[in-house]
């Protein structure tokens, strides 16, 4: 898995899910699907430290990189998810360039940044910190968040930050912080969607998007977009369930 970080930047598509169950058992049958990717979404769920590990862990049996959303901008945060073994980090609401750096910094060893370094998972605990240290900076993903306002009107600083691998657009939040709620905003949002992409692009970044479903992915690859989150496993749960409900009761 330690190609997680080229594939990310190649420009392919890459299609994960959210892991929102706060459990390693949902991870593997997640994982057994073969996403390209799982993010454990600690910013939404009731994910905790300890419980971010054993969920990394089952994403390792089955060979598919974890990534994990961080609750938000605080370098312990990040530093703890990377040491437990993620893959890469997402790091939610970056809305200026200063906060692109200090993503940048929390989750790179110097010289390139602040990581703390310790005897952790990703270090074999203790016994690999050598090595670690040699190929941490190389390997992990960091994909910031750009859902607000003063984000998009700041994305060319934020896309000029040097270290961020993945631009990562979030609809939800984006479409309520610009007032393009709605199906009769849907242009506006689209707008600033494809502006993001078009800017990060321009700036030699990957993008990426949450999508609920897979319906419209090859639509939003033609703009640009190549590393997309479909859903999460709460979701598809739910509407599996209903859907399966629906059936018998009609039948």
């Amino acid at each position: 898995m330690s190609g997680f970080r080229q594939t990310c930047t190649a420009f392919d598509r890459v299609i994960g899910t959210f892991s929102a169950i706060p459990h390693p058992v949902a991870v593997e049958i997640t994982a057994a699907a073969a996403p390209d990717f799982i993010c454990i979404d600690c910013e939404h769920a009731q994910i905790g430290r300890e419980r971010v590990e054993e969920m990394i862990r089952a994403a390792d049996l089955h060979r598919v990189p974890a990534m994990v959303r961080v609750p938000g901008h605080a370098p312990e945060a990040i530093a703890s998810a990377l040491d437990a073994g993620a893959a890469g980090v997402l790091v939610p609401r970056v809305s200026n360039a200063d906060e692109a750096r200090a993503a940048v910094a929390a989750s790179r060893f110097p010289p390139a940044g602040r990581r703390g370094v310790g005897p952790g998972r990703a270090a074999g605990y203790g016994y690999r910190i050598a090595e670690t240290l040699k190929s941490a900076n190389k390997t992990i993903v960091l994909a910031i968040q750009i859902e607000t306002a003063e984000g998009l009107a700041n994305i060319e600083e934020i896309a000029a930050v040097e270290g961020i691998d993945v631009i990562f657009i979030g609809p939800g939040d984006l479409s309520v912080t610009i007032n393009a709620m709605g199906p009769e905003s849907a242009g506006k949002l689209e707008s600033a969607i494809r502006r993001i992409s078009d800017v990060a692009r321009a700036a030699g970044k990957t993008v990426g998007l949450f999508r609920p479903d897979g319906s419209d992915v090859a639509a939003w690859e033609k703009s640009g977009i190549s590393f997309f989150i479909i859903g999460s496993d709460a979701m598809m749960l739910s509407s599996g369930i209903a859907a399966g409900l629906g059936a018998a009761r009609k039948g």
